[in-house]
């Protein structure tokens, strides 16, 4: 497309919360999106499963529901996916490519399991594959990983990036709720779907996690490579053990540069001290927290999900790509240069909180402590507070492999000392 162009096609994919309020804002703001753009913007199709659902915003002349037909109009230059699922989104996309159609996705999932694919085939297009809403919702993050930052070393990306089960855990938090009361409360507020599986068991965040890591560090990652931890354990006793350690649990999201310069990625409960930046991020709010070499330590906070926020970024990388289409340009495309080795879960270090039920009698405390010497971790503090004939045992330690841990939890759950292992946390922030 040449620097004269006057309009620009765009097409939709799926019409639902956030689709709805994409061309809310298109319609609203026209003429300033084109001002931004150098091009008038105009929403040509928007592909729906049922044309008999009313839908505010949009005309109904637009509707349709052959997806097909949209991707393969010549009338449409960009198509916005934001219908959700692997297929037939994933066959949709690629046939808009192979149209030399420009895309925009919010699907994370289809991302972080065929990302490599949707990249390839864009470049070999010559067309742009932006998807700043996959991540964070209305948080910039994406773009500045991409471009901002792209000339420094990112050593580690930590966030908070499920607002479900941020919000659970806030509420477990400051009002004592169990787990089942405040995924309930979630329910009924519209924070948590009626199978809240993705979420809570952090398989949303995973996806998530693969996307920014792949970012950060120039590797193809997808969500097989990221190991998965939900929040489905944690109880009111946890929380309270936190508390009082002036500690909060936060799911995060987790991709780091080992020793050995090779990516680890995980999604787990974490332990984090109440000084650190992510620990103030409350409710169903995201942020990202990013370390990198020469710019230090950034933070990127906002609403991470939700109809208009989702479709802010959206919009944005919708005018990204107009922008380069009428300056007869592209955009950046995947950055997978390093191809850096995945981390063995095992050699990555950690830190553990560790709660047990153990025996109340003589020579308890010194052989636990004597498992932890045995698998070579070292002890930081050990608090005991008796129950009847049994006492609660609350171990952190130091900064160890986390093959060294799991062999430490092993270890004590076959323990005649100890009658269960009731929590392993595991601990981020101060060492």
């Amino acid at each position: 497309m040449s620097a004269a162009i006057k309009e620009i096609g765009v097409g939709m994919l799926g019409c639902g919360v956030v689709g709805s309020q994409v061309a809310r804002l298109l319609t609203q703001d026209s003429g300033d999106f084109a001002a931004r753009a150098g091009a008038k913007l105009s929403l040509k199709r928007v592909a729906v499963r049922d044309l008999k659902v009313k839908r505010e915003f949009i005309d109904n002349s637009l509707l349709t529901t052959d997806a097909g037909a949209l991707v393969g109009d010549p009338s449409i230059n960009i198509v916005i996916e934001v219908m959700g699922g692997i297929e037939p989104a994933r066959e949709l996309l690629l046939k808009a490519i192979k149209n030399s159609k420009s895309v925009i996705t919010a699907n994370k999932a289809l991302l972080a399991k065929h990302g490599a694919e949707l990249f390839e085939a864009a470049d070999k297009s010559g067309v742009d594959l932006y998807y700043e809403a996959a991540v964070g919702g209305a948080i910039p993050i994406l773009r500045p990983l991409r471009e901002s930052i792209v000339g420094d070393h990112v050593h580690r990306v930590m966030g908070i990036v499920n607002g479900t089960t941020n919000y659970i855990l806030t509420k477990m938090d400051e009002a004592g709720s169990d787990f089942a009361s405040a995924l309930k409360e979630a329910q009924n507020l519209g924070f948590a779907e009626a199978d809240p599986s993705a979420d809570v068991e952090g398989l949303d965040a995973a996806a998530k996690a693969a996307i920014l890591a792949g970012l950060a560090f120039h590797t193809r990652i997808t969500i097989n490579e990221v190991s998965v931890e939900g929040i489905t354990k944690i109880s009111a006793r946890d929380i309270q053990v936190a508390r009082d350690i002036d500690h909060v649990i936060k799911l995060l999201a987790i991709a780091e540069l080992t020793e050995k310069g090779e990516v680890s990625v995980r999604v787990q409960p974490t332990l984090l001290p109440r000084q650190h930046p992510l620990a103030a991020v409350r409710n169903a709010f995201n942020a990202i927290f990013v370390e990198a070499e020469s710019a230090g330590e950034l933070m990127f906070y906002g609403r991470g999900a939700g109809g208009a926020p989702t479709a802010s970024a959206v919009l944005g990388d919708l005018i990204a790509i107009a922008r380069n289409m009428t300056r007869g340009g592209q955009g950046h495309g995947e950055s997978d240069y390093a191809e850096l080795k995945q981390a063995d879960r095992g050699s990555v270090h950690t830190r553990y909180l560790i709660r047990l039920d153990v025996n109340d009698r003589p020579g308890v405390l010194a052989s636990v402590a004597q498992i932890f010497a045995s698998n070579k971790v070292s002890i930081e503090t050990v608090r005991q507070s008796g129950r009847g004939d049994s006492a609660e045992l609350i171990v952190m330690t130091h900064s160890a492999t986390e093959g060294s841990l799991s062999a430490t939890v092993g270890a004590l759950a076959k323990s005649d000392s100890v009658k269960s292992v009731e929590s392993v946390l595991r601990v981020e922030g101060a060492r």
